[in-house]
């Protein structure tokens, strides 16, 4: 695998050469220093260009990155329509393991970039001084954010009226539809709550990470071996398990924000928790 100053090199090697290419970023995690680099990280790249047309003719251009193993272009794509608006990316994995996300935008598009931007940007190359000021990247856009008390309760509320899919979903036998409620919508309300309630203990200045992947390093060993086990979903008897172990880290959870906030904890806890009980015993007594 080419190392990170080798791929580095590369990018700004060619944008210097290359006189449509007038500005240069990076994105992403590698420049968080936040997050520990390894060899999958991707290369988040933009190209700001003064000709998105002779860019998009062909393919070939891409060949000085490396051998290509593979290549999505998904603003050139059927199935699932652009969100990029006048921009253009190429997702490729190289036959080395590199991975590059390279975004052509249209120079003109510099400012809104900046002003839609997450705050993990660095400039790379800047030909005609587009950027006054040193740009400085940092995570802070994602870190761990007080809710507020309407907040809380919506999350709650979204929780707990979700999991009533589930088990609609378990009852009628219909496993894959009780699966993407859980999945898309109960745990991910789960994981924000105890986000909320590590931020409560710990301040409010630090990230969790993307899909919560660092939340491990906060949580006792007991609560995150329950988590794992809410992915437990190969057949009814799990699923049931699964939102039970759901059921419970929630209430734990969203208690303690409740109590560290000092928030009203919501009454349907009790009145969802009972309406599932009483749809999970009905079904084994048949």
């Amino acid at each position: 695998m080419r190392s990170e100053q080798e791929m580095m090199n590369l990018f700004i090697d060619f944008a210097m050469n290359d006189s449509r290419i007038r500005l240069v970023t990076l994105e992403g995690s590698r420049t968080n220093k936040n997050i520990s680099p390894d060899e999958f990280q991707d290369y988040d790249v933009s190209y700001f260009v003064t000709d998105m047309d002779s860019f998009k003719e062909t393919d070939q251009w891409l060949d000085i990155f490396g051998t290509r193993a593979m290549m999505q272009k998904p603003e050139d794509m059927e199935l699932f329509p652009s969100e990029l608006g006048n921009w253009f990316s190429y997702i490729i994995l190289f036959e080395d393991g590199n991975k590059l996300d390279l975004t052509l935008i249209p120079i003109n598009e510099v400012e809104d970039y900046f002003s839609n931007s997450d705050g993990l940007v660095e400039v790379l190359l800047d030909k005609d001084a587009l950027i006054p000021n040193e740009v400085s990247a940092d995570d802070r856009q994602y870190w761990i954010k007080q809710p507020t008390a309407r907040q809380f309760d919506d999350c709650c509320n979204e929780f707990w009226m979700v999991s009533t899919y589930v088990v609609k979903g378990l009852a009628r036998k219909e496993i894959l539809f009780a699966i993407d409620h859980l999945n898309e919508v109960a745990r991910p309300n789960l994981l924000r709550m105890m986000a909320w309630q590590i931020g409560s203990e710990q301040g409010y200045a630090f990230s969790v990470g993307k899909n919560y992947k660092f939340i491990n390093r906060y949580l006792p060993k007991a609560d995150w071996d329950d988590l794992l086990s809410t992915f437990s979903e190969n057949g009814y008897p799990n699923m049931w398990q699964s939102l039970f172990a759901c059921y419970e880290l929630f209430r734990k959870y969203s208690k303690a924000v409740a109590e560290s906030l000092e928030y009203k904890y919501p009454s349907y806890d009790e009145a969802i928790t009972k309406y599932t009980n009483h749809i999970y015993h009905s079904i084994k007594a048949l």
